[in-house]
């Protein structure tokens, strides 16, 4: 065998710093490397090797981009012809490291390798142990599912480190507003092309700072493939797919070995770093507030048993709980995130948020559904345990979820950081990353978001029926009474969640802070409109909670005259002494789609709802049985029973939110 012998190394390291370099010089010089190499290679040089080839990455890279491939090539090679004692060797130097471990493909168990960068550049070879960033891991099954021939030819598994990037340029990721934004990592079993591998190998790289804060972007999981650009390579992700993200580093795993790196698909932000904090005051101070209102009603709803005997007031004590949890987990999340080097404490919180998120979610849904059953279903439909169901399916259902994906991977949740604040701080977050978010979380919004706006529609499109039947005199009135149902509908739905479908293009960043500033309050508008605007809500209030002047006593003028007004109302419709009662029996219920009829009442308090058949029904607390056709037809006395059995079934479900006026 012959061995590589190199005389003049001196000389092509100096003329590589000589000020008069150009491309044909370079060129010059890498056909003399590629001349010599030709036998085998003594660990003394291919340390000079090495260190030549580090100066040719500190060139400039007009000059280096034309022999980039020869390059690499030359690295290879030195891996393969290297001959050293022992199982293993690494060379390293400031921008390029080389290991090569000497493998039996009869006891392979697989190999690792992996670069401190903070320490020095050291270098870690074995079958497990290596740095948590920065490295590769090859399976066992890579040599031992190789055809006879070829284990024979397996003798040896190569690593190469690239510290720069630049002989990895690829001119057309420019155009794609794609920067790679890691290291460079390869691999290779002797000299042997290996694709389609039965077991995935894993590679981890640290993401390297963005210099355009402004920006963000997915990250793709890329390898090197030498048919693109005329042969000069180009990045392909073909068999990568990435496992999970986080500010630090990117977890890859990929079908075959090549050299390794990380892309990122970057996308203008339109946001100045002015405006990411400003967005963050925001959220936070609504998200607070939200938290303090969202309780206000939840207490509410729980002390007064008289407002909460309807579905449509469980349902909504549902969400708010859920709304509770969801606020409060977001805000702790940031000061979690200091103590991520806590084993745990960053994946349990990150989960905690996705969990309450995804009930929040639901439950919004589940307001809607129950608003198609009271609008739509209008005759009686009669489910048992509804409530139970609704619990079941509110809480349960993301607890799955939930659990699925730490079953399969717990490390999907982590430490995430979006931007960067004029300071210089960085936004870390316990959140979930990958493709993961955008099919538990973007995906199963969306599929909400359609049902509650159509939802959404069904309610505007009552609104407007029930509007052509109002008086002209009280038109102002009636409009502002819709505007009031209809944008508590919107909170309560969370259809201004649905913004986040439409930030993009030019007015990206009023989208932004219109998505932020309504859903970060969406705790404070449900107490406004379905807990502060509720007539009922407020007579609670003032019997029980308020002192002196403001105290409403027990039979207050107020209660005898709206009493004494629904009974003459019912009487002069000649309605049955056992129809009136079924009548009373949902008079806890409350309705968003109600006629407003103030021609019986002049302060406002009563709302009329009128019926094909002509039949009106008042309820002081403007509750309204909108589809339990049993309460509302007067029928025989011989009938009173069955026809009270029924509402009993029915009145809780009989009708939806108003927020009485």
């Amino acid at each position: 065998q012959t061995h590589v012998s190199f005389t003049d190394i001196d000389k092509i390291k100096d003329a590589l710093s000589s000020p008069g370099l150009n491309s044909s010089t370079v060129d010059s010089l890498v056909s003399q490397i590629e001349q010599h190499l030709t036998g085998v290679v003594e660990p003394t040089t291919a340390t000079k090797l090495v260190d030549v080839l580090n100066n040719f990455l500190n060139i400039s890279q007009d000059l280096v981009t034309p022999v980039s491939k020869r390059l690499i090539s030359i690295v290879d090679k030195i891996a393969l012809q290297l001959v050293f004692p022992g199982s293993s060797i690494n060379i390293t130097s400031p921008a390029l490291a080389l290991a090569v471990d000497k493998v039996n493909y009869i006891s392979f168990s697989g190999a690792a390798f992996g670069v401190n960068m903070a320490a020095s550049f050291q270098v870690s070879l074995g079958s497990s142990s290596v740095p948590s960033e920065n490295s590769i891991v090859l399976p066992a099954s890579v040599v031992n599912d190789l055809s006879p021939a070829n284990k024979d030819l397996a003798s040896r598994v190569q690593f190469n480190f690239f510290a720069k990037s630049s002989l990895f340029v690829d001119s057309s990721l420019k155009a794609k507003n794609q920067s790679l934004v890691s290291k460079v990592i390869s691999s290779s079993v002797s000299n042997l092309t290996l694709t389609n591998l039965t077991d995935n190998v894993t590679v981890i790289l640290k993401i390297l700072p963005i210099d355009n804060q402004a920006s963000f972007g997915s990250f793709k999981c890329l390898f090197l493939g030498w048919k693109y650009l005329d042969g000069n390579g180009g990045w392909e992700s073909n068999g990568c797919s990435v496992v999970n993200t986080t500010i630090n580093h990117t977890i890859c795993t990929c079908n075959h070995l090549t050299s390794f790196a990380i892309l990122m698909q970057v996308v203008n932000q339109n946001f100045s770093q002015e405006d990411t904090l400003i967005l963050t005051f925001i959220t936070y101070i609504g998200c607070g507030l939200s938290a303090i209102f969202l309780s206000v009603t939840l207490v509410t709803y729980i002390a007064f048993e008289k407002i909460r005997r309807d579905y449509p007031s469980k349902i909504l004590i549902q969400l708010c709980a859920a709304l509770i949890f969801l606020n409060l987990t977001f805000l702790i999340n940031p000061w979690i995130s200091l103590y991520n080097d806590v084993p745990g404490l960053c994946i349990s919180v990150a989960a905690f948020l996705h969990y309450f998120l995804l009930v929040s979610i639901t439950w919004m849904g589940l307001e809607a559904f129950h608003m198609y059953l009271s609008l739509v279903k209008v005759f009686n439909t009669y489910i048992r345990k509804y409530m139970l169901k609704f619990c079941f399916i509110g809480w349960g259902i993301p607890a799955v979820v939930v659990a699925i994906i730490l079953a399969v991977n717990k490390d999907l949740y982590g430490l995430q950081s979006s931007s960067k604040y004029p300071n210089g701080s960085t936004d870390d977050f316990c959140w979930i990353s990958g493709v993961v978010f955008y099919v538990t979380v973007l995906g199963y919004y969306g599929i909400i978001f359609l049902l509650n706006i159509s939802m959404f529609i069904v309610v505007i499109m009552q609104l407007c029926r029930i509007k052509k039947q109002k008086q002209m005199g009280y038109q102002r009135k009636i409009t502002l009474q819709d505007m009031r149902s209809v944008a508590g509908i919107t909170f309560l739905l969370g259809i201004t969640w649905g913004l986040a479908f439409f930030s993009w293009g030019p007015g990206r960043v009023v989208i932004v802070y219109l998505f932020t500033i309504f859903n970060s309050l969406q705790g404070f508008f449900i107490f406004v409109f379905y807990c502060a605007g509720k007539e009922n809500v407020r007579k609670q209030w003032k019997r029980y909670v308020c002192c002196g002047r403001f105290r409403l006593a027990e039979n207050s003028d107020w209660s005898k005259t709206t009493t004494k007004k629904l009974k003459s109302k019912v009487s002069k419709q000649g309605v049955s002494s056992s129809s009136n009662t079924s009548i009373q029996s949902s008079g806890n219920s409350t309705a968003l789609l109600v006629s407003n009829d103030y021609s019986h009442y002049p302060n406002g308090n009563g709302i009329v709802f009128k019926e094909k058949n002509d039949f009106s029904l008042v309820q002081p607390n403007g509750g309204v049985p909108l589809h339990d056709v049993s309460k509302i037809i007067p029928t025989k006395n011989s009938n009173s029973e069955h026809q009270q059995a029924s509402a009993r079934k029915t009145s809780k479900r009989g009708s939806v939110h108003f927020m009485d006026q």
